[in-house]
Protein backbone atom coordinates (compact mmCIF):
# COMPACT_ATOMS: atom_id res chain seq x y z
CA UNK A 1 0.00 0.00 0.00
CA UNK A 2 1.42 3.38 -1.43
CA UNK A 3 0.38 5.15 1.97
CA UNK A 4 2.32 2.88 4.11
CA UNK A 5 4.92 4.92 2.89
CA UNK A 6 3.62 8.17 4.73
CA UNK A 7 5.87 9.67 7.16
CA UNK A 8 3.84 11.16 10.00
CA UNK A 9 5.21 13.11 13.12
CA UNK A 10 4.47 16.32 14.93
CA UNK A 11 6.93 18.33 16.65
CA UNK A 12 6.83 21.11 19.66
CA UNK A 13 7.58 23.72 17.65
CA UNK A 14 7.43 24.83 13.91
CA UNK A 15 10.59 26.52 13.92
CA UNK A 16 12.25 24.41 11.58
CA UNK A 17 15.35 26.90 10.90
CA UNK A 18 18.11 24.78 9.61
CA UNK A 19 21.23 24.45 11.88
CA UNK A 20 24.19 24.00 9.15
CA UNK A 21 26.29 22.46 11.91
CA UNK A 22 24.78 19.80 13.05
CA UNK A 23 23.59 17.99 9.26
CA UNK A 24 24.22 14.61 8.56
CA UNK A 25 26.39 13.58 6.35
CA UNK A 26 25.41 11.52 3.20
CA UNK A 27 26.11 9.12 0.60
CA UNK A 28 27.01 10.33 -2.95
CA UNK A 29 24.25 8.64 -4.41
CA UNK A 30 21.73 10.16 -1.34
CA UNK A 31 23.25 13.42 -2.08
CA UNK A 32 22.41 12.86 -5.27
CA UNK A 33 18.36 12.95 -4.76
CA UNK A 34 18.95 15.64 -2.20
CA UNK A 35 21.01 17.98 -4.68
CA UNK A 36 17.92 17.03 -7.48
CA UNK A 37 14.59 17.67 -4.87
CA UNK A 38 16.77 21.21 -3.80
CA UNK A 39 17.19 22.13 -7.42
CA UNK A 40 13.21 21.26 -7.91
CA UNK A 41 12.13 23.64 -5.40
CA UNK A 42 14.60 26.16 -7.06
CA UNK A 43 12.76 26.42 -10.15
CA UNK A 44 15.23 24.40 -12.09
CA UNK A 45 13.05 20.92 -12.94
CA UNK A 46 13.97 18.97 -15.83
CA UNK A 47 12.54 15.61 -16.92
CA UNK A 48 15.39 13.36 -15.60
CA UNK A 49 15.43 15.04 -11.89
CA UNK A 50 11.05 14.31 -11.89
CA UNK A 51 11.93 10.83 -12.74
CA UNK A 52 13.75 11.03 -9.01
CA UNK A 53 9.66 10.42 -8.21
CA UNK A 54 7.57 6.62 -8.34
CA UNK A 55 5.12 6.47 -10.95
CA UNK A 56 2.48 6.21 -7.87
CA UNK A 57 4.41 8.65 -5.96
CA UNK A 58 2.68 11.27 -3.71
CA UNK A 59 3.79 14.96 -2.93
CA UNK A 60 2.13 16.04 0.27
CA UNK A 61 2.12 19.77 1.36
CA UNK A 62 0.25 22.66 2.95
CA UNK A 63 -1.51 24.04 -0.49
CA UNK A 64 -0.86 20.70 -2.60
CA UNK A 65 -1.81 17.08 -2.57
CA UNK A 66 -0.71 15.30 -5.93
CA UNK A 67 -1.14 11.70 -6.00
CA UNK A 68 0.93 10.50 -9.01
CA UNK A 69 4.00 11.28 -10.84
CA UNK A 70 1.81 13.40 -13.74
CA UNK A 71 0.82 15.33 -11.22
CA UNK A 72 4.09 15.79 -9.15
CA UNK A 73 5.47 16.68 -12.81
CA UNK A 74 3.02 19.12 -13.16
CA UNK A 75 3.52 21.23 -10.03
CA UNK A 76 7.57 21.30 -10.25
CA UNK A 77 7.28 22.65 -13.78
CA UNK A 78 4.67 25.02 -12.71
CA UNK A 79 6.92 26.47 -10.01
CA UNK A 80 8.95 28.61 -12.45
CA UNK A 81 5.69 29.96 -14.28
CA UNK A 82 4.41 31.16 -10.76
CA UNK A 83 7.98 32.69 -9.61
CA UNK A 84 10.31 35.05 -10.80
CA UNK A 85 13.19 33.41 -8.92
CA UNK A 86 13.23 30.70 -6.01
CA UNK A 87 16.55 30.05 -3.70
CA UNK A 88 17.61 27.60 -1.36
CA UNK A 89 19.07 29.46 1.55
CA UNK A 90 20.37 26.73 3.54
CA UNK A 91 19.06 22.68 4.54
CA UNK A 92 20.13 20.62 7.04
CA UNK A 93 19.72 16.65 7.17
CA UNK A 94 17.96 15.97 10.57
CA UNK A 95 17.35 12.04 9.16
CA UNK A 96 19.14 9.35 7.39
CA UNK A 97 17.45 6.24 7.35
CA UNK A 98 17.66 3.39 5.13
CA UNK A 99 13.84 4.26 4.49
CA UNK A 100 13.98 7.59 4.71
CA UNK A 101 15.70 10.92 4.45
CA UNK A 102 14.45 14.16 6.37
CA UNK A 103 15.93 17.81 5.98
CA UNK A 104 15.04 21.14 7.13
CA UNK A 105 15.10 23.66 4.41
CA UNK A 106 15.08 27.24 3.72
CA UNK A 107 13.69 28.52 0.53
CA UNK A 108 13.22 32.06 -0.49
CA UNK A 109 10.17 32.68 -3.21
CA UNK A 110 10.74 35.63 -5.23
CA UNK A 111 6.44 36.16 -7.16
CA UNK A 112 6.09 36.94 -10.31
CA UNK A 113 3.51 39.54 -10.11
CA UNK A 114 3.88 41.02 -6.99
CA UNK A 115 7.83 41.84 -6.39
CA UNK A 116 7.68 40.52 -2.78
CA UNK A 117 10.21 37.50 -1.48
CA UNK A 118 9.00 35.26 1.65
CA UNK A 119 11.39 33.09 2.99
CA UNK A 120 10.11 29.94 4.34
CA UNK A 121 11.30 27.18 6.81
CA UNK A 122 9.84 23.50 6.53
CA UNK A 123 10.76 20.11 7.35
CA UNK A 124 10.58 17.97 4.30
CA UNK A 125 10.68 13.80 5.31
CA UNK A 126 11.46 11.60 1.50
CA UNK A 127 10.44 8.52 1.81
CA UNK A 128 12.25 6.22 -0.32
CA UNK A 129 11.61 3.84 -2.46
CA UNK A 130 12.80 -0.10 -1.08
CA UNK A 131 13.83 -1.18 -4.57
CA UNK A 132 16.14 1.86 -5.15
CA UNK A 133 17.68 2.46 -1.74
CA UNK A 134 20.95 0.56 -2.69
CA UNK A 135 20.62 2.00 -6.57
CA UNK A 136 22.71 4.95 -8.24
CA UNK A 137 19.49 6.63 -8.98
CA UNK A 138 17.15 6.36 -5.68
CA UNK A 139 13.83 7.49 -6.37
CA UNK A 140 10.66 8.96 -3.80
CA UNK A 141 7.41 7.11 -3.26
CA UNK A 142 6.55 10.12 -0.85
CA UNK A 143 7.44 13.17 -0.60
CA UNK A 144 6.05 15.74 2.17
CA UNK A 145 6.62 19.68 3.13
CA UNK A 146 5.85 20.43 6.50
CA UNK A 147 5.44 24.29 7.45
CA UNK A 148 4.13 24.36 11.13
CA UNK A 149 4.12 21.93 13.87
CA UNK A 150 1.05 19.74 13.12
CA UNK A 151 0.51 17.19 10.36
CA UNK A 152 -1.47 16.90 7.43
CA UNK A 153 -4.80 15.89 8.22
CA UNK A 154 -6.24 14.90 5.03
CA UNK A 155 -9.56 15.73 5.23
CA UNK A 156 -12.11 18.76 5.42
CA UNK A 157 -12.06 21.44 2.91
CA UNK A 158 -8.82 22.09 2.98
CA UNK A 159 -7.98 18.85 1.87
CA UNK A 160 -10.46 19.20 -0.35
CA UNK A 161 -8.89 22.22 -2.09
CA UNK A 162 -5.11 20.48 -1.97
CA UNK A 163 -6.96 17.85 -4.28
CA UNK A 164 -8.69 20.38 -6.67
CA UNK A 165 -5.41 22.53 -6.84
CA UNK A 166 -3.28 19.67 -8.47
CA UNK A 167 -6.09 18.92 -10.65
CA UNK A 168 -6.19 22.56 -11.56
CA UNK A 169 -2.31 23.24 -12.70
CA UNK A 170 -2.74 19.77 -14.94
CA UNK A 171 -5.38 21.62 -16.91
CA UNK A 172 -3.12 24.29 -18.03
CA UNK A 173 0.42 22.27 -17.87
CA UNK A 174 0.70 20.97 -21.76
CA UNK A 175 4.44 21.23 -22.12
CA UNK A 176 5.83 18.37 -23.77
CA UNK A 177 8.12 17.86 -20.03
CA UNK A 178 5.00 17.49 -18.50
CA UNK A 179 3.61 15.09 -21.30
CA UNK A 180 6.15 12.34 -20.85
CA UNK A 181 4.49 11.51 -17.47
CA UNK A 182 0.70 11.20 -18.62
CA UNK A 183 1.12 7.19 -18.74
CA UNK A 184 1.49 8.03 -15.07
CA UNK A 185 -1.78 9.15 -14.19
CA UNK A 186 -3.36 6.01 -13.59
CA UNK A 187 -0.56 4.89 -10.99
CA UNK A 188 -1.24 3.57 -7.78
CA UNK A 189 -4.43 5.18 -7.10
CA UNK A 190 -6.08 4.05 -3.30
CA UNK A 191 -8.29 5.73 -0.59
CA UNK A 192 -6.66 8.38 1.05
CA UNK A 193 -6.15 7.73 4.65
CA UNK A 194 -7.41 10.72 7.05
CA UNK A 195 -6.27 11.27 10.05
CA UNK A 196 -8.20 13.85 12.46
CA UNK A 197 -7.01 17.44 13.34
CA UNK A 198 -3.11 16.25 12.32
CA UNK A 199 -2.54 16.35 15.67
CA UNK A 200 -1.34 13.64 18.20
CA UNK A 201 -4.38 11.70 18.09
CA UNK A 202 -4.30 11.32 14.21
CA UNK A 203 -1.03 8.63 14.55
CA UNK A 204 1.41 11.13 14.13
CA UNK A 205 3.53 10.83 17.25
CA UNK A 206 5.70 13.42 18.90
CA UNK A 207 9.61 13.82 17.55
CA UNK A 208 12.30 16.02 18.30
CA UNK A 209 14.70 16.42 15.99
Amino acid sequence: MLHNFEPRQIHPSNDYTPDLSRSLPLSKERQALVDDILDLYSCKPSVQKVKRYTSDCVYDDQFVYANDRYKMAGHWFALPKLFKDSKNEKYQVVKNEPGLIQFRDEQSWTFKIIPKTATINALVPLSLDPSTIDSDFIQVKYHKDQANDKEHSHEDLGFSFKKWQADQVMRHMDSPEVKEFEADKRAGKEHVRQYGSGAAEGHAPTKEL
